[in-house]
């Protein structure tokens, strides 16, 4: 469901709780979680920009750290076990709702509590692995903001051979264990990439993987790489932006941020968007409503960003058509 069609399906969906129950719940100070299956702490990675458009978000509805909610944060450093953990040890504290950012943190929360509200964020088909009952009736304690369709893994690879033409080989990196959407992102990839262009996948699993997928496309000087935004990749985003810049390779990350970090080109939901916009189900969760009332909610726009001094380091022509439509143009 489109974010235009939300306000009517929610002006549908009253709470019933009584009104002096509802007094009462607005009164108390509220204790939320925050899991981020993505960054080792809240000072690396995109931690610090997740924090602060967050924090943000939540200043402009009403809610303020120490004054009227307290907020437990959880950073898992694209882990299994960690998330595992984290997920552990915020249901044991029993908040009122705990936000999720990414699949396997939602995945992980959502297996140990049906009565926590729970708000999810940068995740892909959640009816498909096992977090709602559908995107228009959730049906339990769970309800987000879906990050994209599988169907961006070909616009993906379009994208990258349109400012990269040259290339023949493109590199696709991701980690099984915390990437379980990888496989129809890279189908449909590969599909867009043509007989004239192989795609190779490199399952990494540790920074080690990551040096060696990047040596080994680096070997030639028409190979790219396309990176698979999930919480191990997105951990070690400034890594592998760091090692395509060495060995000169030009690459797609579709991670808001990622071309100002380096990234030759991002497409997808807005950084700020996914983190921001699911704030408005926190407010209304807290204030009364429940997760099953409120529709799954898809991006109404993706972000095109192109670093142009990344172009230039690469010797890339970037073309005026695609200038002509990109949202940002770093330079």
């Amino acid at each position: 469901m489109r974010r235009r069609d939300f306000i009517k399906a929610f002006a549908g969906s009253a709470t019933a709780w009584p009104l002096a129950s509802r007094a009462q719940q607005a009164d108390r100070v509220r204790r939320i979680g925050v899991l981020y299956g993505s960054a080792p702490n809240a000072e690396e990675g995109m931690a610090p920009d997740m924090l602060r458009l967050f924090r943000q978000a939540m200043g402009k509805a009403g809610w303020v750290e120490g004054k009227n909610v307290v907020v437990d944060y959880r950073f898992s450093a694209g882990d299994l076990a960690g998330i595992e953990a984290d997920a552990d040890e915020l249901v044991s504290l029993r908040p009122d709702l705990i936000y999720v950012i990414g699949l396997p943190p939602a995945q992980a929360v959502s297996r140990k509590t049906r009565t926590i509200p729970i708000v999810f964020t940068r995740t892909g088909d959640p009816v498909r692995f096992g977090l709602v009952a559908s995107l228009n009736h959730p049906g339990g304690n769970v309800t987000g903001f879906t990050v994209w369709d599988f169907s961006i893994g070909g616009k993906w690879m379009q994208l990258l051979l349109q400012i990269a033409p040259h290339l023949r080989r493109v590199g696709i990196i991701y980690n099984p264990d915390t990437a379980a959407y990888a496989p129809p992102l890279i189908t449909s990839a590969k599909a867009a990439a043509g007989s004239g262009v192989a795609v190779i996948e490199y399952q990494t699993h540790n920074d080690n993987d990551i040096e060696a997928a990047t040596s080994s496309l680096g070997q030639e000087s028409n190979n790219g790489l396309l990176v698979i935004p999930e919480p191990f990749t997105v951990s070690r985003i400034d890594q592998i932006i760091r090692l395509a810049a060495r060995f000169r390779l030009p690459t797609l990350v579709s991670l808001g941020g990622a071309t100002k970090r380096g990234a030759l080109i991002s497409y997808g939901y807005s950084f700020e968007a996914s983190i921001q916009e699911p704030v408005s189900y926190i407010d209304r969760i807290l204030k009364g409503a429940s997760p099953s009332d409120l529709p799954v909610q898809a991006p109404d726009k993706y972000q095109l960003s192109i670093n142009l001094k990344t172009a230039k380091a690469l010797e890339l022509a970037v073309p005026p058509s695609l200038l002509a439509i990109a949202d940002e143009v770093i330079e």
